[in-house]
């Protein structure tokens, strides 16, 4: 049976987000969004708040919760400011592959101690060439002895220089793409491993993305994931697992934007009448709450299908394609409500605009979310009609 409630356990998660969000992050999003500084103090008060690491099992310390807890904290905390979650959700992205694939002793080794203090981990995969073709990866790995030899570089890492370890996707061959690709943990005090400035980004500010450089980076043969040849397949399995998340994200941001709007439209005056009473501003935020109800149901189904069959890559692709457009065109329409005002750093608006087109580019962006659904469309979907019936008959029924 179809049930839309939560259970008490995920409304009383919900509402410990939703007051963090609001008394913690977003009385200083407008700070870091300014001063670019990696927010620390926020990231340690969530982690002390048991809202990181979600995903950890119980047996390395972790409260074991699913793809939907996650999701119900990330639209919360996106709601207060989009960078600050970023910094604070890669903490799950970044060890997702060694909870899919690591073995006993590599979750003993790298899950348990994110449980114990305040650490972070970075996920891999992008480069300078190459962002969504993650069989096109060029960081080399070459087997010696017992250690594997990375060089290369990788590029748009979230939390790169706060980070005490990464899964690293590299090839043994570029040539084989997929074929040859593999997944390590690699401390990041490796010899041979250095990360690059922070760059400037249009949103976001409050996440720090920089490149990592590995020249000669020696890693131990023990900390490679799975078996070589599975790294594409980790990174497929680690996207179905946390894309769900980005939509999730998209809307705790919409409807923030739809929030600030409604407030405005209800205090604004012109032409002797509030806003509230035109009928175009109506239409706009009514867009919005359909747009936001719409997302959130997507990335809850998306979050189930993860939680019960492990495998959400086209609910997942729904909803990340359809929340990550939902949220870029509510900022859109909260700037226009809120006119000048919504141009300008000193109303929120403008910053969530910048933050919100971030979502429909990583983790895959929603053209790469279309060319998954396309090739589910035309090859892996189940049609209703068993045979396409001829459509110009002239003939009565005869039953």
């Amino acid at each position: 049976m179809i049930d839309f409630s939560l259970t008490e356990e995920q409304i009383e998660l919900r509402n410990k987000a939703r007051k963090f969000a609001q008394e913690k992050m977003l009385p200083y999003a407008h700070y870091y969004d300014k001063t670019g500084e990696f927010p620390w103090p926020i990231v340690k008060n969530a982690w002390s708040e048991g809202l990181m690491n979600l995903g950890i099992p119980e047996e390395y310390g972790g409260p074991g919760l699913g793809i939907t807890e996650a999701c119900i904290v990330v639209e919360e905390m996106a709601a207060g400011c989009a960078g600050m979650t970023t910094s604070i959700y890669a903490n799950s992205l970044g060890p997702e592959p060694i909870i899919i694939a690591g073995t006993d002793k590599q979750k003993e080794k790298y899950l348990k101690p994110l449980t114990e203090e305040v650490k972070l981990a970075a996920f891999a995969c992008s480069e300078p060439g190459m962002g969504s073709d993650v069989a096109g990866i060029q960081t080399r790995a070459e087997k010696k002895g017992n250690h594997y030899i990375l060089n290369g570089s990788k590029f748009w890492i979230t939390n790169a220089p706060q980070a005490d370890y990464y899964t690293v996707f590299a090839s043994l061959d570029p040539s084989k793409r997929h074929q040859a690709l593999c997944a390590f943990i690699v401390d990041a005090d490796t010899p041979g491993v250095r990360t690059g400035k922070p760059v400037q980004k249009m949103g976001h500010r409050a996440s720090a993305t920089s490149a990592i450089m590995f020249r000669d980076a020696k890693v131990p043969e023990e900390n490679l994931l799975g078996s070589e040849g599975m790294g594409f397949l980790i990174a497929m399995q680690t996207f179905a697992q946390t894309r769900p998340a980005i939509a999730a994200f998209a809307t705790g941001l919409a409807r923030a934007t739809m929030e600030y709007a409604r407030d405005y439209a209800k205090k604004r005056e012109a032409f002797t009448k509030k806003l509230r009473e035109f009928e175009g501003i109506q239409f706009k935020l009514a867009e919005m709450y359909m747009k936001i109800e719409a997302s959130r149901l997507l990335y809850l189904k998306a979050a189930w299908a993860a939680d019960t069959s492990g495998d959400s890559t086209v609910p997942a692709s729904v909803a990340k394609a359809y929340a990550t457009d939902a949220a870029m065109w509510c900022a859109s329409e909260a700037v226009q409500i809120h006119g000048g005002y919504g141009y300008i750093d000193q109303y929120p608006l403008e910053k969530l605009f910048r933050d919100a087109k971030l979502y429909q580019i990583y983790e895959g962006t929603s053209e790469i979310q279309r060319l998954i659904l396309a090739r589910h469309v035309l090859d892996g979907y189940d049609p209703a009609m068993e045979e396409i019936p001829t459509w110009a008959r002239m003939d009565p029924p005869e039953f």
